[in-house]
């Protein structure tokens, strides 16, 4: 996500010039652009490394392919895209100081980003759902199975596909931002067609996915601490709550580092188009998002 240090008032303002050449000085210092792409150089290395080995574990280990570790794979697969996708162009593109490689990829990698990027967002919330499932036990005696699995991965594509692909066809858009060196949803431009996308977005791929996490993770809670308080006297039961809770606290922070500031500039810029953010700052939110590929793993 990224805004400009001054009112935007067309699509044309937004664009021109970011497919043309370097961006420096005007945009901001070749220092910063440097300074992005070593940033960007850093999350390209690790997250393919930690993702690359959830998915060559799970696939070399047997007993890692039960149907809860599904949702983990696709988590990784959707990391690792983010990470071609994202860090790496972002990483070629500050180099360089401006969007390379023309507009019509500038809208494939903002649309292959967001769709990605969510399908990550969701798959944590998934990951959540399956175990307030399985260990709440809302439905009695159920049995998670492969096809459970199959599917809670499939809804992740097909709820992001749904939400990302209609900036293609003409509801918001995907554009530069910030640095003029990646792409993303129009949020800046006002209007009652890019607002009211935003908000969806908002609704559908940040409130949801967490309104979930919470739920799923505080259920499983109750019931550990339910347990706990019947055996007092066993310290592994009151050590796995004590190590749940650590868990619950640090996945609902992780979550809420790496989208809030997101949402935020995403909401402020759509609600107040004229508010000026220097493009280096407009950036962070964009680029700090894609270092969740990096920490989700582990």
């Amino acid at each position: 996500m990224g805004f400009s240090t001054a009112p935007v008032a067309t699509h044309t303002n937004l664009t021109s010039g970011a497919f043309d050449g370097p961006q420096w000085p005007h945009v901001a210092p070749k220092s910063t652009y440097m300074a992005v792409a070593t940033l960007m150089g850093t999350v390209v290395f690790l997250a393919s490394f930690v993702n690359g080995m959830v998915i060559l574990v799970s696939i070399k280990y047997k007993r890692l392919r039960s149907p809860l570790n599904y949702i983990l794979v696709n988590l990784a697969i959707a990391d690792l895209m983010v990470t071609f996708f994202g860090s790496t162009i972002s990483f070629s593109n500050n180099i360089h100081g401006y969007f390379t490689m023309g507009e019509s990829m500038c809208r494939f990698e903002g649309f292959m980003v967001s769709l990605t990027g969510i399908v990550g967002l969701w798959s944590l919330a998934i990951l959540a759902f399956e175990r307030y499932i399985v260990i709440c036990k809302p439905m009695g005696d159920f049995r998670f199975q492969q096809r459970h699995a199959v599917g809670g991965c499939l809804f992740t594509w097909i709820w992001s596909f749904a939400w990302t692909v209609p900036p293609l066809f003409g509801w918001c858009s995907y554009v530069p931002e910030g640095l003029q060196t990646s792409c993303g949803p129009n949020w800046y431009t006002g209007g009652s067609n890019n607002n009211s996308y935003v908000v969806a977005l908002f609704v559908t791929c940040f409130l949801m996915p967490l309104s979930l996490i919470i739920f799923s993770y505080f259920c499983l809670l109750v019931v550990l601490r339910s347990v706990a308080q019947q055996q007092k006297e066993c310290q592994t039961t009151q050590r796995a709550e004590r190590e749940v809770t650590r868990m619950v606290v640090a996945m609902v922070m992780a979550f809420l580092i790496c989208w809030l500031p997101y949402t935020t500039f995403a909401l402020v810029v759509a609600v107040n188009k004229d508010i000026v953010i220097h493009p280096t700052l407009a950036s962070m939110p964009s680029y700090f998002s894609k270092t969740a590929t990096v920490y989700n793993p582990i």
